[in-house]
């Protein structure tokens, strides 16, 4: 069924722990994926099938599967843990895709591990099915992300704060290799082992870029690689409203992608302070200190690599603050090309990053709902009528119209024809995101009914989140005051 061809388990014993998903019950396929399983090359009708479903619970291992449970440390909310790993997680292997990327298949809730920590090593479906739903329309919006190609239930429960039913999601990545997969070596003064992990990582997801041409060093050539990566995604977080919610190195990808979605959420009134998370009690990964956060992660990636940097430790240090330095510039860069895509602004101009700001500022302190805003705000590109409705997400809509004399103004020196700004605008400014009030009914309604078609419903519209579903305007609308206190749970 799936043509592995896995190579992490060629690198040494140390790396992973071979383990087993322990048995469950009575699986039962909720959902496969069908254009992903296409991607990878996979007969979706056969995991739809009662043997699919037995594959996909780890009750039978598919043929050509090595199945492992990776090593990795972490920073958890600023304090390092020295030993974390997959302690539910168990990674089968890898398939090249017929775009010919090379993807990890991995089982999320499939048992204890050796890295367990005295966890049951399962999922609860609410978990599963978030991560399904909100994975899928990071992609769907083009943000980089792992990816969900089935979910299953198991015929068991699992125990939280009661008994929920079991789970388990087949989690697609560029690959699981975290800021804390080198933390953990760093810690054990593994330097063989970090020079070993550096190289194929920087193979595996930078072949096609150039390694360091100063020093022709992987493990520096990694670093750059990585704040690349990561400058540039945490900037699109920001385009969508996303906020990941648990920012640890251990949930920091080398490939750049989006992983791990505990407690996330996505912003419903603009606000830059604003978390969800319930374990997150200073909001430590608000909205806002994303790109904050994402560096100092950086730096600790930094921290692990530099003994291979250079054997001079002063000189190693100059070469990781070096590459760290750069990071703000990058995302600075990327952010503001973000939001002149959400403005419809084809060039760039000086003061652009200043409309922006003043823009944001009128956002947060009026709480306009930010997805709501600039999907109206691209109908004004055709319909000068339409700041009206704009206008009308403000509590004093002076707020907008003072702003808007300097948006007018601005556009008056771009050279595109309103239909073509219309359609940019339309492009970048999604209709649909996953409202986290629509999440929750999803979850609720398959937990507690056993009813997965709001489930199915919400998955559908999120696949085409740009376009306009009148059928389903209501899944963009924004909450009532109930969602003010909204909160997330990371599910283990």
């Amino acid at each position: 069924m799936f043509a592995f061809d896995n190579t992490y388990t060629r690198l040494p014993q140390r790396f992973y722990e071979r383990v087993k998903p322990t048995s469950v019950r009575a699986p039962r396929v909720v959902k496969v994926n069908r254009p992903l399983a296409r991607l990878l090359g996979v007969s979706a009708e056969e995991l739809e099938s009662a043997a699919g479903a037995e594959l996909l619970s780890g009750n039978a291992l598919p043929e050509g599967a090595d199945a492992i449970a990776l090593a990795y440390a972490g920073h958890q909310f600023g304090h390092f843990v020295p030993r974390l790993g997959d302690g539910r997680a168990i990674l089968l292997g890898e398939v090249v895709g017929k775009d010919g990327v090379r993807r990890d298949i991995q089982l999320k809730g499939a048992g204890r591990t050796p890295f367990s920590r005295g966890g049951d090593g399962r999922a609860a479906l609410g978990p599963v099915l978030r991560e399904y739903i909100v994975s899928e329309a990071m992609s769907a919006l083009g943000v980089p992300t792992t990816r969900a190609l089935a979910a299953v239930t198991t015929g068991d429960l699992v125990v939280r704060e009661e008994l929920l039913p079991g789970a388990i999601l087949t989690r697609v990545a560029a690959s699981h290799i975290r800021v804390g997969t080198f933390e953990y070596f760093a810690a054990r003064d593994g330097r063989d082992a970090l020079a070993t992990l550096a190289s194929y990582a920087l193979r595996r997801h930078y072949s096609a870029k150039q390694a360091s041409s100063e020093t022709g060093n992987d493990a520096l050539a990694l670093l750059e690689h990585v704040i690349d990566a990561q400058a540039r995604l945490v900037a699109q977080w920001l385009g969508v409203g996303f906020v990941h919610g648990v920012m640890n190195t251990d949930n920091t990808s080398i490939s750049g992608e989006t992983i791990d979605y505990g407690p996330c959420a996505f912003l419903d009134a603009y606000d830059p302070k604003k978390w969800f998370s319930s374990i997150d009690h200073r909001g430590r990964y608000a909205f806002g200190q994303q790109p904050r956060i994402a560096q100092w992660n950086l730096a600790r990636l930094a921290e692990a690599l530099l003994p291979l940097f250079h054997d001079d430790e002063e000189q190693a240090v100059r070469l990781a603050t070096r590459e760290l330095d750069r990071f703000m510039a990058i995302f600075d860069d990327a952010y503001l090309r973000v939001l002149r895509g959400k403005l419809g602004l084809a060039r760039a101009e000086d003061g652009d990053r200043a409309l922006a700001s003043d823009l944001l500022e009128r956002l947060a302190s009026g709480r306009v709902d930010y997805t709501l805003f600039f999907r109206r705000l691209s109908a004004t590109a055709k319909s000068a009528s339409s700041h009206e409705d704009v206008a009308s997400l403000f509590a004093e809509p002076g707020a907008y119209y003072d702003w808007a004399a300097s948006f007018r103004a601005r556009l008056a020196r771009e050279n595109a024809s309103p239909e073509e700004r219309q359609a940019a605008m339309l492009r970048h400014n999604p209709a649909f995101i996953p409202r986290n009030q629509r999440v929750e009914e999803a979850i609720e309604a398959a937990v507690r009914k056993e009813d997965f078609q709001p489930f199915e419903t919400l998955v559908d519209v999120l696949s085409r989140p740009y376009d306009d579903q009148p059928a389903h305007a209501h899944l963009a609308e924004p909450p009532g005051a109930a969602m003010d206190n909204y909160r997330t749970f990371c599910g283990t």
